[in-house]
This record gives structure tokens, sequence and C-alpha cells, in this order.
């Protein structure tokens, strides 16, 4: 018997179809704030389905988009000629193979196939629903950023950057020195143009900080962040707001449809949203100029 799970994420709904002896709660417990009933309210955004143990997917003539290192192994995107579907794969760096997902060319629809034997098959399947819903999203407005998030007065503030620049620092920086500040999401929060405003929401992907917040505030600025041995706030806009704000965006660059469609979403955030870059010492002084700054901004 299948089961289906349906989960709010962004205001987008997410649909699990798996088999009953699956504990998904067990082995996705970071998208159990974001489970919801039918989700008929809201607009559907992706299935994924996990075949039952002992099926396949069928052997499609494909070609390698591009391959990357993961925490648990290798992963290699793929794509029929046509571009009419892709095929993401995930195993270990032995270059063996056992996890699979087909998807449709927008990554509305999936069918998967996870080795539940392995210790990481929630991870795999919390990978291959960010993989799908990182895209499928792109096609809505909407924008999963490599970012720390905070919030604070009914605002959220996102801050870029390179791996180790000290994202995580400078958030933690802001809930120490400015009042009623919290972590909305370390690694992966969603920004999503609703109704003509710039919305950052929490997601069940936050990085190695336990932080899944099924919440959602205005954008009050988005930073990126560079070490310096000074504090310095630059405000950015036009061309210089999109480049601060596209490195660290998911896109598959060679699909055209999706790339342009991200384009054009940074293209409003960046005259909806006030964009800078910092120069920053890891102090609160840091966060407290970025604060005011923005604040400033947008006056």
């Amino acid at each position: 018997m299948i089961i289906d799970y349906n989960f709010r994420v962004a205001g987008f709904i997410l649909c699990l179809h798996v088999h009953q002896e699956i504990d998904i709660d067990s082995m996705l417990p970071s998208f159990v704030p974001f489970r919801c009933d039918d989700g008929k309210q809201d607009e559907k955004l992706l299935d994924l389905t996990l075949l039952p143990a002992g099926e396949s997917l069928p052997d499609e003539p494909v070609a390698l988009v591009e391959e990357v290192s993961s925490g648990m192994g290798m992963m290699r995107l793929y794509s029929t000629a046509d571009g009419s579907m892709y095929r993401l794969k995930i195993g270990r760096s032995t270059g063996v193979f056992s996890n699979e997902m087909e998807s449709s060319a927008d990554f509305s629809v999936s069918r998967a196939v996870v080795d539940m034997d392995d210790a990481n098959a929630g991870q795999v399947i919390g990978l291959m629903l960010r993989m799908a819903f990182a895209q499928a999203a792109l096609l809505r407005s909407a924008v999963m950023i490599h970012a720390s998030a905070v919030h604070v007065d009914g605002r959220a503030y996102l801050f870029m950057g390179r791996s180790g620049t000290g994202k995580s620092t400078h958030a933690a920086l802001w809930q120490k020195a400015v009042p009623h500040c919290a972590l909305l999401n370390d690694d992966s929060p969603i920004v999503r143009i609703v109704g003509g405003v710039a919305v950052a929401y929490g997601s069940p992907w936050s990085g190695k900080t336990p932080c899944y917040k099924d919440l959602s505030f205005p954008i009050g600025g988005m930073v990126r962040l560079r070490q310096s041995s000074e504090n310095r706030f630059f405000k950015r806009e036009g061309v210089d707001a999109f480049v601060a704000l596209y490195p660290g965006c998911s896109v598959i660059i060679s699909d055209r449809r999706l790339y342009d469609s991200l384009c054009d979403t940074l293209a409003r955030l960046a005259v909806l949203v006030p964009v800078a870059t910092l120069d920053c010492r890891p102090d609160t002084d840091a966060a407290l100029l970025c604060l005011h700054k923005l604040n400033d901004s947008r006056i």
C-alpha cells in the first residue's frame, strides 16, 4: 500500500509517495514541521514516488550534465538528448550508484530508487527532494539560496558568501547584538516573489545547524559578506546587485529555461530589496552597521 505525505515549503506543496512500511517522519525529521494534511489550498510544486524494493528505473540514453562530490559520496546529473528528462545518481565515491531519481524536465514529477538498507537513506531522500524543489521552484519566481537568514521585527535578512566566509558567524552576531533577532535558516532559505513582495522562507534544509522553521517574512535586505580587517558597507544596485545575488543560487546552468527563470527573478529581487556587500570583522559592530545601513536603504 502506498502512503502520501504532503509538505508545505515556501507556500508550495511537495507530495512524497512511499510504501506504508517506510517511516518517513523518522527518516526525514527536518520535514516534520512542514507536514500538512492535503495542501489543496496551496500550489502543488512536485511529486516524488519512491519505487518499491526490487523495482528499477528504465535505462534511458543520457548525457552527463555535471558531477559533484557530497558528504555522501558522488552525485551525477544526466539528461536525455532531447532534454525531456533528468536522471540524478547518488552513490559512494567508488562509483557504485545505488540511488537514482528520474525527473521530468520541469522536475514536477519524479520517481526514485533508494537503497533503504543504507544508513544514509533518509539523507538521500532529502537530497532528492532538495534537488527537485530547487529547480521546480525557479519556474515560479522562487529561488533556493545558499545563505544564513535571520528575522527581526517582522523582516528577514539574508547573508550570502563563499563557504567559510562567516555567514553563520554573522547570523549569530545579529542574534547577540540585535534584540528579538532569531535564526530562520542556516543554509538554504527559499526566496520567493509573491504579489510583488520579496519573501524569505524557512526550509527543511539547514546544513549542519538544526533550524527547520515553517516561517516566512518580507525581506529587509540581502548581503554578500567578505572577510576584512574593517567593517565597510556598500549598497549595490542594478547589475552590481544582480552580481551580488547570483552566486550560491541553485540552478542547472545548461538548462536555458531554468537559467532564464533564475535571472528574471534575481533581476526583480535587485529592485525589490536592498542588496549590499559587507566587508566585515567577526564582531557585533559589523552586525549593527549592517542592520543600520539596510534600514536606511529602505527609507
